[in-house]
């Protein structure tokens, strides 16, 4: 059995890519507490390499922020491959297949004042109120 779920903070911000063929992949980086203090008293962590594909990682990409609490549920995995200097690099990272926002968006986009809408804070809450918008929808939108 191969199962990791974890709970952390992104030490920064999700970095979104896409493969030649199109499909999306982000990966972030999560700070872990371990459950123990070391022998000053201060708490460690571990800083774990995580992956995300297709609607997850759009989804992550969106709405993950450095310092945002996420929580993890996904395989250990660990790769290699060769650097430029020719040698063998060993890569261990979790790919997630769950990933839970813990805690409530509170950052706005860069070149927008209006904040963002977190589905995962609220479900029911409705995305457009406070936009100050219309939204023009004829008889042929709905469907019945």
């Amino acid at each position: 059995m191969n199962r990791v779920a974890l709970i952390g903070r992104l030490t920064k911000d999700p970095e979104m890519r896409y493969t030649t063929n199109g499909i999306g992949v982000t990966t972030f980086t999560l700070a872990v507490n371990r459950p123990f203090a070391n022998q000053e008293g201060d708490r460690q962590a571990d800083f774990i390499n995580i992956v995300t594909w297709q609607k997850l990682a759009d989804l992550c990409a969106s709405y993950l922020r450095k310092g945002r609490q996420a929580g993890v549920e996904g395989r250990l995995q660990t790769r290699s491959y060769e650097n430029q200097e020719g040698r063998k690099v060993f890569v261990t990272e979790v790919v997630a297949d769950r990933v839970y926002f813990l805690d409530k968006a509170e950052d706005t986009r860069e070149n927008d004042q209006q904040p963002r809408h977190d589905p995962f804070a609220d479900p029911f809450a409705d995305p457009f109120a406070g936009t100050g918008k219309p939204i023009n929808i004829t008889d042929d939108d709905l469907p019945f």
